[in-house]
């Protein structure tokens, strides 16, 4: 920043800009802008710019990063959730923007997501009714790193097969989770699954119209029966499991039209969707970072905290005294592994003491610890010590085996 900016010849200069863009080089479909400005541009300017842009050409498409309105993005024509996958949403366009390495720019040596890993990316994406934008940094002589290029065209290899099952399709109405996600098209419903489920056996909130068909896409065989109100689906993969099964249901009638409804595979977890409470969520964005977040079984929502902050706390009210044994935190190691001290903390009810369960230093993926069998109705995971701030994808508690 400019110790004394003149944002007024900078306005100017930018609506000349985009003017030319527009102009000279239009019509265009998207018009993307970065920075979430606030200071010392102001809303007012952002108002005054959409207008000029849809005024140029009105059916330009302009994300929501034109102004702010107490912290919040209030501008654009479609949101832009950035390295993490939206939340279903088929009233509101949004587009998830996510890297295929950790960086936005070009690192030597960065970490290169798995085509696993890029898949269940696009898959829920697409089934939470948004689009994705995958991030690819060109290196400094301007060519696309050879082991991106290759993860892209195994990304365009998977999408010559099943690129009918996400390209003009709207998400649902299964709606997206760890397990993946569904789209719909016309009478038929497609199911990305992340996992092979236990057994091969997967069962499902039952449609409210009949399911005609099922057919493993992803090769081998799909039998189906509907029973109490649940769809049981015996899936038999021929060969090695693929990264993601891909099963089509033919139904009665317009799979959009039938309501949404989302998916749990339980874990066991007493915590599960349990009343939580937190020392710090990460900008007070509850609704994507909140506590209830490592409490979902879903390995891929988060409770995050605030940028320096060096210590928090979780607490979960198992809603009564229950015997637990068991405890399993996975610690979001997407931006390094931050916690270097914590403990586990118990009470019986809200004017009991809290006691120490177990201390441990570093945590990471996936920490397990037994102990012998305690009861308490809240369970508190107290982080002494980290780098930065905390973000924990899961806090799961168990009874004692």
């Amino acid at each position: 920043k400019k110790p004394h900016p003149d944002m007024d010849r900078y306005f100017r200069f930018l609506k000349n800009q985009t003017r030319e863009l527009i102009e000279n080089y239009g019509p265009l479909g998207v018009m993307w802008f970065d920075g979430d400005w606030e200071k010392p541009w102001s809303l007012e300017r952002g108002k005054e710019l959409y207008a000029f842009l849809k005024g140029l050409q009105p059916t330009l498409l302009v994300n929501n990063r034109l102004g702010k309105s107490k912290g919040k993005r209030v501008l654009g024509d479609f949101s832009t959730p950035e390295q993490r996958i939206g939340s279903f949403d088929r009233d509101h366009p949004w587009e998830t923007c996510m890297t295929i390495c950790r960086q936005w720019a070009w690192r030597p040596k960065d970490k290169l997501k798995s085509l696993k890993e890029c898949l269940s990316i696009l898959v829920r994406t697409a089934g939470g009714d948004g689009n994705l934008l995958l991030n690819v940094g060109p290196m400094p002589d301007g060519r696309i790193e050879p082991r991106q290029v290759k993860r892209l065209e195994e990304i365009g290899e998977w999408m010559k097969k099943y690129g009918d099952c996400i390209y003009g399709t709207r998400g649902g109405p299964y709606k997206p989770g760890s397990w993946g996600g569904s789209t719909c098209k016309g009478d038929r419903i497609n199911l990305f699954l992340l996992k092979m489920p236990p057994k091969g056996l997967l069962e499902l909130p039952a449609y409210p119209v009949p399911v005609l068909s099922a057919r493993l896409l992803s090769g081998g065989e799909v039998r189906f029966t509907v029973k109490a109100g649940k769809l049981r689906l015996a899936v038999s993969p021929s060969g090695s499991v693929p990264p993601v099964l891909v099963v089509q249901l033919r139904v009665a009638g317009r799979a959009f039209e039938i309501p949404p409804v989302p998916v749990h595979f339980p874990s066991g977890s007493l915590a599960f969707d349990r009343r939580a409470s937190a020392s710090n969520v990460f900008r007070d964005r509850t609704k994507d970072f909140g506590p209830t977040k490592a409490l979902d079984d879903d390995s891929e929502t988060r409770w995050a905290t605030d940028a320096g902050t060096k210590k928090a706390w979780l607490e979960v009210d198992l809603g009564a005294v229950r015997e637990i044994g068991k405890v399993e935190i996975d610690e979001c190691v997407r931006y390094g592994s931050r916690v270097r001290k914590f403990q586990v903390e118990v009470r019986a009810d809200e004017n009991s003491p809290w006691k120490v369960l177990f201390t441990a230093g570093r945590m990471g993926r996936r920490f397990t610890r037994t102990f012998p069998p305690v009861k308490a109705r809240f369970v508190r995971l107290h982080i002494l010590q980290a780098t930065d701030g905390p973000t924990i994808w899961e806090f799961q508690v168990f009874p004692p085996r």
